[in-house]
């Protein structure tokens, strides 16, 4: 920043106050020379304390403008393996909540289902109190209670227009957070991979690797080889639709082929493959009601609050950045409030109907998007085929091997891993690398929610940084020019004599207003420290250019004025160029711009140079 705009705040059929204008001839110094006409420097058009209310809050809970139209395929049995839940509850996750979305959701691409990363913190975050094994009703309540708390949240962020909620969650946290979860799911899979039948229920990396070397005596040789050809197949088709984008469908059909191969081999040879467990039997049927299975009082209720708050805020983050993707692709907008209510209501649907948390999916989308899908009917078709499924195909799935499950689920989950992504990080950002790399290790060695918990600390430390520690620059101008910048990113800009500029890029108030007293202050002591040693003009004003200062408070306006004293005690002078409306209605209502008006407030840099100056050539 620190550019010298000579911004005019201009407000249509509104007379200004600020029509008089004055031309000084000035002589500062050689790259200074010219007939400068001074402008004054205008208050914006009155406000009620009602108007400004409703302002802030229109761009605090309406910025994308809602009214504006007025105006002029991974399994979904799988992933529910992912969140330690029966593999049917998958399918019946994948019927209900696309009719949902279907009626309520303004993507045109979205194809809605369960998705690896909701149902992985569910599953580590319940199985950590409850055992889905020793009490498996118990969990599964748990699992629907935690949906419909999932949903009321994520209406409640729509009907409310509370979605910036969910930018807290940074793309640098999220990247590190996805990396640690898909190394602890694949890692969860060696189970099914290895034909293990005991296995710890922790998601920590040491306990679980400790658990695959404890249980040795439990590997299964066919689970192994049947695990790893498919695996190969699996990663093999998904590299070459990454390659080669045409050919998406090959990594598309490769999990349900395996599927159907799988089971064809086991069902032929089951007496050659006596060690492969399998699925078993799967109810047929329609969607059970589940809303008779809700946990609403017991020692358990803040574990399915807290399950369903997170794993909310995971999955409206990613649908809504899955619906922004594509609808960016095609030209047309998303509403985010609107989709925050859609999830909401399908989740909430869904808990009652046997269903746990959806969202929108990237994976499933892609496919939408390239197989041609232009509206949401592709989510009624969608759950058309596994109504299909459900009536009439659930008995083929009896000796579907469990190992295939865990390979399609390692497949999906390590696409998850963005080496590039934490590398540019790196590269650019070294506090978000550091959010990413404690998101992480987090979730490896202690837990996905507080690896995430860890992550978003970070964040907000990052923020906290950067708005208690604004930075200020030293300006000088550009020879031949009006335009004044930091000199210590231009080699050209020269530093004006006698005149300290500095630029302020942030706003003044209590959080970082004794700071920049200090600073300017150290800034000024600095100068001084370099006039003396080159024997330079003797420093007599400072200048700050508030064109970055976007706000004031109290605490702020109570820092300007006390700087102006100090520097007066100093025999220096103090000057404000192009402060904002806003800054400027802080000043009048605190009666420190009369202070200001004669000789210390300016429409630009330039002009405060030229008159300030002129003023020491009259004096006697």
């Amino acid at each position: 920043m620190g550019v010298n705009s000579n911004r005019v705040e201009h407000f249509p059929d509104t007379p200004s106050p600020c029509s008089e204008s004055g031309s000084i001839g000035i002589e500062v110094q050689p790259n200074i020379d010219m007939e400068m006409e001074i402008h004054r420097v205008c208050l914006p058009p009155k406000q009620t304390t009602m108007e400004k209310l409703r302002n802030k809050l229109g761009e605090v809970f309406f910025p994308d403008d809602p009214l504006h139209r007025f105006k002029n395929q991974s399994l979904g049995i799988s992933y529910a393996k992912l969140a330690n839940l029966p593999p049917i509850v998958g399918l019946y996750s994948s019927f209900v909540p696309p009719l949902i979305y279907s009626i309520l959701g303004s993507s045109r691409h979205l194809a809605v289902g369960p998705v690896s990363i909701a149902s992985l913190v569910m599953g580590s975050m319940l199985s950590e109190q409850v055992s889905f094994t020793d009490e498996p009703i118990l969990y599964l309540q748990l699992a629907f209670t935690a949906t419909f708390f999932a949903g009321v949240f994520q209406a409640s962020l729509g009907l409310l227009r509370l979605g910036f909620v969910i930018d807290f969650l940074s793309k640098a946290t999220l990247i590190g957070f996805m990396a640690g979860a898909a190394v602890i799911v694949s890692l969860q899979q060696l189970k099914g991979l290895l034909g293990i039948t005991h296995f710890t229920g922790k998601m920590q990396m040491i306990p679980v690797l400790s658990s695959v070397f404890k249980q040795k005596d439990e590997w299964s040789w066919q689970t192994i080889l049947m695990g790893f050809c498919f695996l190969v197949f699996l990663l093999g088709t998904r590299k070459i639709s990454m390659k080669k984008p045409k050919l998406f469908w090959v990594s598309a059909a490769a999990p349900l082929s395996s599927v159907i191969i799988s089971t064809i081999l086991v069902c032929l040879l089951k007496s050659k493959l006596p060690g492969i467990s399998i699925i078993g039997s799967l109810p047929k049927g329609l969607n059970p009601p589940s809303a008779n299975m809700l946990y609403f009082r017991g020692q358990y209720i803040a574990l399915a609050i807290k399950t369903g708050i997170i794993t909310s805020i995971l999955s409206l983050t990613e649908g809504i950045a899955v619906g922004r993707t594509f609808a960016a692709m095609e030209n047309y907008q998303v509403d985010g409030n609107k989709e925050m209510m859609a999830i909401g209501f399908m989740n909430m649907v869904g808990s009652c109907t046997s269903c746990y948390v959806t969202t929108g999916s990237f994976s499933r989308s892609a496919v939408n998007y390239n197989a041609g899908a232009r509206s949401a009917v592709s989510n009624i078709v969608m759950s058309s085929a596994v109504l299909v499924t459900l009536l009439f195909l659930m008995p083929l799935f009896y000796y579907t091997p469990n190992v295939i499950l865990a390979a399609i689920i390692i497949t999906a989950v390590i696409g998850l891993i963005d080496f590039e992504s934490a590398f540019r990080l790196w590269k650019v950002d070294k506090l978000d690398f550091l959010a990413c790399v404690c998101s992480f290790f987090g979730v490896l060695f202690i837990s996905v929610p507080t690896g995430l918990a860890i992550a978003v600390g970070v964040s907000v430390f990052k923020i906290l940084l950067h708005v208690t520690r604004p930075n200020t620059m030293v300006l000088g101008n550009i020879p031949g020019t009006q335009t004044f910048q930091s000199v210590a990113r231009y080699r050209e800009a020269l530093r004006v004599p006698s005149f300290l500029i500095l630029a302020i890029e942030s706003p003044i108030y209590f959080a970082n207003s004794t700071y920049l007293q200090e600073r300017i202050l150290r800034w000024v002591r600095e100068e001084e420290e370099r006039i003396r040693a080159n024997n330079d003009h003797a420093m007599k004003c400072v200048i700050l250019d508030m064109t970055a200062v976007t706000a004031i408070d109290t605490s702020g306006i109570e820092t300007v004025s006390e700087l102006r004293k100090i520097l007066e005690k100093r025999s220096l002078q103090l000057a404000l160029a192009n402060p904002v409306a806003s800054v400027m209605e802080k000043l009048k209502a605190s009666d420190m711009l009369e202070s200001f008006a004669t000789d210390g407030l300016y429409l630009t840099v330039g002009e405060a140079i030229a008159s300030i100056s002129s003023s020491w050539k009259v004096q006697p």
